[in-house]
């Protein structure tokens, strides 16, 4: 390439910048770091579902040779907080403790133990006595809910920390409501109504790294967290609270992650481990065996939905009105928001004069639930597009015609937005991209839509077609914040410093081609440095879609910062007005071809004259949350004798903004398009009458593996997001949130039944046949 040609970065495949080393092994994850004298915690999970523990005995425990501490309600101190790592002061209420005198359902924790080796700490938990008063326990939502129902949170000092409807006495987690118009007059308006309620599902997130962390004390006695997570500084601010000691005392390191999901969101073992380091002294090990991570980890909020649509003749909507009741388990983390976003981000994508939104969380003696990709749209999105399709049936509209003539377009706003939007009260959206017409047009095209519905054909193995229209957000207005720090070195290259947290997802290459584009630099001239909270600064995390939009935009400044110190100092050296220089291909560029290397710019500003560090730091937070936008087509074969259904292909239309890396959006698109059909078709817990999980493992629950994988087609529908770096948005979350009804309205298409059960199991299929 020519030296001084503008390097195109942005929307171009580059390579991911730790690619090579993950797939050579040589990246290093929480728990291959092994330091001296290390110790191995494990946790003495609770038998009951619900049960006061009248005594804890744990002398024979620690008298046993190689265990070094023991914990329990006992002795550490009672610290009310949530585990859910967003936003300060937190939406979910504070529930937990760091060990309590009650246990709350099958794997909540009784105690923990550090020792030697993971053998000396699984015999110390064997030898630690504890004495029940077994409780009632409730196991589903309305009867939770209902008078008389078990109290779940009777302690006197679980609380809110923000103004909302909190309710432990009832076992009412959440609640929030939000109307517009008169939902009841715009249904006796309408010429057909709809209804209909959906039962979604349990799931776990299932990262191929559980939870995992490694504690120490540093040589100055500062406590080390090198940890799994999402959420780094959410980490350290929780610990400081949970153990009482200064944030400044703490260091967050995340290294590389296998997964996260939303799971990783959630502070559940920092705590206990930097206790464990604390009391001992020594290193810690901390580390979930999959067993745990299905139980004792967090889930998909299950949800009962209830939705009512009308509509004029002509496809108008009339009314909306929708009821989300979720299952938060035994602790509220996330309840209100998950349950917000199934209103927020599923309610404002059609048009309606008259909606109305009521959801609520309940407890229930079962695993917690928490966040997890999709985060309330993929329950609620479920509902809303297989009653589309059931309102184009009963209209006689095709259903691509309906959800283009309904759904919101750019310079539209919805009032559901600032009634429910994750954020502040008071934030108002109005779309400023939206290619969901195009998205329509090109994946309807695609999969051959059209042409395909309604042909059935004959024999057992029936096939059909099905879709749905999708909406998400970007980052959480006016709560979120990201920051970057980038310097540039001797030899013109960059480090960049991000809070941001790469789950794999591959955003520190994004954050860096972002930096690299405002710089006129290649990729590989930046290193990037991320989530270790003593070295970066400060950011809220990876969640709620918004490391690209963003930290990125975070990055965008600190870059443009940086560039106009370097043109400066490139004015000073080579005597050129500074509106008259330009970067390119790692120069500086002026008139008559003048190009100065970076690396002279940087020794000239570090040893030459005028001497500092070219640097710059930014930090952004975000106004609105732009949606992402998406339609999705599948095709399946259902066959008839055994109930089976295959998904055959699946087409995803996304309206990303600016594609920064086009490949990675389309990795991303494919891996929550797989994860939602694994979800729609297989995935399920299942539980005794005792609340006990009886698959906690990949032997009975069943994820999609790559034997399983359907033909999965993604179209990356270009727009520009003025809020975004570069024009870009969030694309990560919004594609889970299709198979569900796509699969659904394909099934029906095949053989004219309705699914509002998932997991779609061929016994479900087969019953609903009246074949069983």
């Amino acid at each position: 390439m020519t030296i001084g040609k503008a390097w195109k970065v942005v929307g171009t495949d580059a390579q991911k910048l730790d690619g090579l080393g993950l797939a050579t092994g040589r990246r290093a994850f929480t728990a291959d770091l092994v330091l001296k004298d290390q110790l191995v915690a494990k946790i003495l999970p609770s038998p009951h579902a619900h049960a006061r523990i009248r005594d804890i005995r744990t002398g024979r425990a620690e008298a046993l040779p190689g265990v070094r501490c023991v914990l329990t309600y006992k002795n550490v101190p009672r610290v009310l907080h949530t585990t859910a790592g967003q936003g300060a002061p937190e939406p979910s209420p504070y529930d937990t403790v760091l060990f309590d005198h009650k246990v709350r359902f099958v794997g909540d924790r009784v105690a923990a133990v550090a020792a030697v080796s993971e053998e000396v700490a699984l015999q110390a938990l064997a030898l630690i006595e504890v004495d029940y008063e077994v409780l009632p326990a409730v196991f589903d939502p309305e009867e939770a809910l209902r008078e008389g129902a078990p109290v779940i949170h009777d302690e006197p000092d679980a609380h809110a920390v923000i103004p909302v409807t909190y309710e432990p006495e009832r076992n009412r987690a959440s609640y929030v409501e939000a109307k517009v118009g008169d939902v009841e007059k715009g249904l006796a308006a309408a010429d057909a109504k709809v209804e209909g309620c959906f039962v979604s599902h349990y799931a776990q997130h299932c990262p191929m790294e559980p939870h995992v962390v490694l504690c120490y004390l540093d040589e100055d006695g500062r406590l080390v967290i090198r940890t799994s997570t999402q959420v780094p500084f959410h980490v350290r601010r929780i610990v400081a609270l949970v153990l009482q000691i200064p944030v400044k005392q703490i260091r967050v390191i995340k290294p590389r992650i296998g997964g996260g999901f939303g799971a990783k969101q959630e502070v559940m073992l920092e705590q206990v481990c930097a206790m464990l380091t604390l009391r001992t002294g020594k290193p810690v090990l901390l580390n979930y065996t999959r067993e745990e991570e299905f139980v004792s980890s967090r889930t998909r909020h299950p949800q009962v939905t209830q939705l009512r649509i009308g509509a004029k003749k002509d496809g108008t909507l009339t009314a909306i009105d929708l009821s989300c009741l979720n299952n938060t388990g035994a602790y509220g983390s996330h309840a209100l928001t998950v349950v917000c976003n199934s209103g927020s981000k599923v309610l404002p994508l059609y048009r309606s004069k008259n909606v109305k939104f009521m959801g609520q969380a309940a407890y229930t003696n079962l695993p917690v639930a928490g966040a997890y990709r999709g985060y309330g749209a993929t329950q609620a999105a479920f509902a809303m597009e297989s009653l589309m399709d059931e309102l184009a049936e009963k209209l006689k509209i095709d259903p691509v015609i309906l959800r283009k003539k309904n759904h919101i377009r750019t310079g539209e706003g919805s009032p559901i937005f600032e009634a429910l939007g994750e954020g502040r009260k008071g934030v108002p959206t109005r779309i400023t991209s939206c290619g969901l017409d195009q998205c329509i047009t090109l994946g309807a095209e695609r999969l051959g839509f059209s042409r395909k519905r309604r042909k059935p054909g004959k024999g057992e193995v029936r096939r059909g077609v099905g879709m749905a229209c999708l909406m998400q957000g970007s980052s959480i207005p006016h709560i979120d914040m990201g920051a970057a720090t980038i310097k540039m070195n001797e030899d013109g290259s960059f480090n960049l410093l991000v809070g941001a947290t790469d789950l794999g997802t591959g955003s520190d290459t994004i954050l860096a081609q972002i930096a690299a584009e405002v710089l006129g630099i290649r990729v590989s001239d930046i290193v990037v440095y991320s989530s270790d909270t003593d070295l970066t600064p400060f950011d809220v995390g990876a969640y709620a879609s918004s490391t690209t939009f963003l930290s990125g935009k975070a990055v965008e400044k600190a870059a443009l910062a940086a560039r106009e110190q370097i043109l400066g100092a490139a004015s000073r050296k080579l005597g050129v007005p500074q509106q008259k220089l330009t970067l390119a291909g790692g120069m500086v560029v002026g008139p008559k071809g003048k190009k100065v290397p970076l690396g002279e710019i940087a020794c000239y500003t570090l040893y030459e004259k005028d001497q500092f560090q070219v640097m710059g730091t930014a930090s952004h937070i975000t106004e609105t949350s732009p949606p992402p936008f998406s339609a999705h087509f599948a095709e399946v074969e259902v066959d008839t004798g055994t109930g089976r259904i295959e998904v055959k292909r699946y087409v995803a239309a996304v309206d990303c903004g600016t594609a920064i890396n086009p490949l990675m959006a389309r990795g991303q698109t494919e891996g929550a398009v797989l994860n939602g059909i694994s979800f729609a078709l297989t995935e399920q817990y299942h539980f005794d009458a005792a609340g006990r999980m009886l698959n906690p493992n990949f032997k009975d629950y069943k994820i999609f593996s790559s034997r399983d994988v359907p033909t999965i087609e993604v179209i990356l529908v270009p727009t520009y997001e003025p809020a975004g770096p570069y024009g870009a948005k969030s694309v990560s979350e919004i594609s889970i949130n299709g198979p569900l009804p796509a699969i659904a309205n394909a099934v029906y298409d095949a053989v004219g039944i309705r699914l509002r059960e998932p997991p779609f199991t061929p016994e479900k299929v087969l019953k609903a046949l009246g074949k069983l």
